[in-house]
């Protein structure tokens, strides 16, 4: 697989509910059914989802029709000129950075997807652990 992406699902705290590391081939409104379907049915009290623009389209009527979710567009401005922070998606993208300070996925050093998930979910293991019981 030359490239692939990384699509997780986060909390409001920037913890990841699930993720899904596919082929960079794949469309990012593709790449989120089988995330949202791997997600489906374990955190009840999930209603609302923000997502960035690449995942406009029909997924929003899929996500709602397929889970009862309602998915917002965070869309950023075409006035704006040079980098602006975007409400709620700059959670998504301090997760991705806590997770790119770990040496094994600074890169991608991983052969397969599986491995890189469970690389993935040992790194945010391991960073909830250091913030439960601070030194």
């Amino acid at each position: 697989m030359n490239g692939r992406k990384r699509h997780i699902l986060v909390d409001t705290l920037g913890f990841v509910l699930g993720m899904v590391v596919l082929p960079a081939n794949i469309q990012d409104r593709d790449g989120a059914k089988p995330l949202l379907e791997s997600v489906l049915g374990r955190y009840p009290s999930l209603k609302h989802l923000w997502a960035d623009g690449g995942y406009a389209g029909q997924l929003i009527d899929w996500v709602a029709e397929t889970t009862g979710w309602t998915l917002e567009i965070v869309k950023r401005s075409d006035d704006v000129k040079g980098f602006k922070v975007l409400p709620w998606r700059w959670v998504v993208e301090r997760t991705f950075g806590w997770l790119g300070r770990y040496r094994r996925l600074s890169k991608d050093y991983e052969q397969q997807p599986a491995t890189e998930e469970a690389v993935i979910y040992l790194a945010m293991t391991r960073l909830m652990l250091r913030r439960l019981a601070p030194r």
